[in-house]
């Protein structure tokens, strides 16, 4: 016959366990959301720069309506200042 007995360890342990991986989770979304953000951020600054390049060789009225949407601004003056 066998006696066993139930010690408060495996509670511990499942509970560090259980916040280890809360703790790992929401770090890792945190680490990814700045990734993301980051990304967004050089992926805007290069969308302008391109649009100014094709603005200069072009002057048609989609480069400036892409680089008002990009830039937020509104007057064709203020894109070409943006633009130097």
């Amino acid at each position: 016959m066998k006696f066993e007995l139930k010690t408060e360890n495996d509670f511990y342990s499942k509970l560090f366990s259980h916040f280890f991986r809360t703790f790992f989770s929401l770090a890792m979304i945190i680490i990814f959301c700045d990734i993301a953000h980051k990304l967004r951020i050089i992926s805007r600054h290069y969308q302008i720069e391109y649009n100014c390049k094709l603005l200069s060789i072009e002057k048609s009225k989609s480069n400036f309506k892409k680089l008002s949407k990009i830039s937020k601004l509104k007057s064709k003056q203020r894109i070409w200042e943006f633009c130097r």
